[in-house]
């Protein structure tokens, strides 16, 4: 890209001073870069009544690493795309996007700075009753109409060539399906979990459950996926629920994000026996996380057999049955999945604040320990859930 150019405060300023879009033309605009995440430039551009928009860049390079991790740039492209694609068959719930320049590798969003990025706000033991439900329709109605239920071969032969996500599908496959199962210099745990990884890279059963889900990962392009549906990357309030930050997005496993969901709630979980110290305090807490994976879960199941029933195109997929079974399917490849986030999350390169941010080395150790072993029997029993009650009955079975 000729044109590209990474963009400072006053750069990003600018550009969005020459659009004449957002704001009254007199306006008195601040912008400040507030960007924490591992890959992109963030400005948040405001002017003295306080409207403000967001401003994304993608940088040629892993920011958390520097210039030698070289990324494409294309993935500002897919990152709007699907917001734009999400968001036409979704709109509640898909963060909406306002301005895009692919020369330049920048998306203009609206800010949701009025809400909260989910992940700070359960470290913190905040619930939201919504939650559930909304991020169950987002799921459910994104990955059907993308999927061959709802698209002709064609329309969806042309989108899977449109969202082919090479560099960043292969960042996913290695941090999910390879580094924590064998020696790599991004690997990075304590030397007190030595004995624990070792047990889990020796275990032969484990790394063929392992390249099961690798191998559907690679090979089964069900739908348009969000790619990394991490707490991180939902912002949340009282009443809403909104999903930002697609650029891993690729056509894959449906069940992929909803067990990167699944895995994300249940980390949370194990952080709150070190993060709440009082009992019925952290059980409440617990109970939550647990439920609203239940609810997840059955409305996502409910959801997408409604669509189904309504709005298959597929004859053959129209067969009395089939779409039950392919639900089923979803779940328990989810739980696979989860359990893979789980496990890299813990040893891997990409660590979570739920567990790095307990500050008594001893009380994070046991939490370490405890999604190792959780991600670990996720992995190696998922195949035995049949449907969404015995899936969760996995789950409950696995977290006492």
């Amino acid at each position: 890209m000729a044109d590209y150019i990474a963009f400072d405060n006053e750069r990003a300023l600018n550009y969005v001073a020459q659009l004449n879009e957002f704001f009254a033309p007199n306006a008195q605009l601040t912008c400040n870069e507030f960007g924490d995440g591992n890959l992109n430039l963030v400005f948040r551009i405001a002017d003295e009544s306080g409207n403000s928009i967001i401003l994304k860049q993608a940088l040629p390079y892993a920011r958390c690493v520097g210039e030698s991790w070289p990324l494409t740039l294309d993935r500002a492209r897919i990152e709007a795309a699907v917001l734009e694609k999400h968001g036409a068959v979704c709109e509640p719930y898909t963060a909406k996007v306002l301005h895009k320049n692919t020369e330049l590798a920048l998306t203009i969003l609206e800010d949701l700075g009025h809400m909260a990025i989910l992940r700070g706000e359960l470290n913190q033991a905040t619930t939201f009753p919504n939650l559930g439900s909304q991020l169950a329709n987002y799921l459910a109605t994104t990955s059907f109409h993308y999927s061959d239920f709802y698209l002709t071969p064609a329309e969806k032969k042309a989108l899977v060539i449109e969202f082919t996500n090479p560099e960043l599908c292969a960042i996913t496959e290695d941090l999910f399906f390879d580094d924590p199962y064998g020696t790599s210099l991004r690997n990075n745990y304590p030397a007190t979990l030595e004995s624990e990884v070792k047990k889990l890279q020796q275990n032969t059963e484990l790394h063929i459950k392992v390249a099961k889900l690798k191998q559907l990962f690679l090979s089964s392009p069900q739908s348009l996926l969000h790619g990394d549906v991490h707490s991180g990357s939902i912002f949340v309030d009282a009443q809403s629920t909104k999903v930002i930050d697609p650029e891993f997005a690729f056509f894959g496993p449906i069940g992929f994000d909803l067990g990167s969901f699944i895995g994300n709630f249940l980390l949370n979980y194990c952080a709150q026996n070190a993060r709440i110290s009082e009992i019925p305090k952290r059980r409440q807490m617990q109970t939550y996380l647990l439920t609203t994976i239940q609810q997840v879960i059955n409305e996502f199941a409910a959801t997408w057999l409604s669509l189904a029933k309504a709005h298959t195109r597929d004859l053959s997929l129209q067969a009395p049955g089939y779409a039950e079974y392919f639900v089923n399917q979803i779940i328990k490849d989810a739980l696979g999945f989860a359990g893979t986030e789980l496990v890299r999350r813990t040893i891997g390169l990409a660590h979570v604040s739920d567990i790095d941010g307990i500050e008594d080395d001893a009380a994070r150790l046991q939490v370490q320990q405890q999604t190792l072993v959780l991600g670990e029997q996720l992995v190696l029993h998922a195949e035995t859930a049949h449907d969404k009650e015995s899936a969760f009955n996995l789950i409950i079975s696995l977290v006492q």
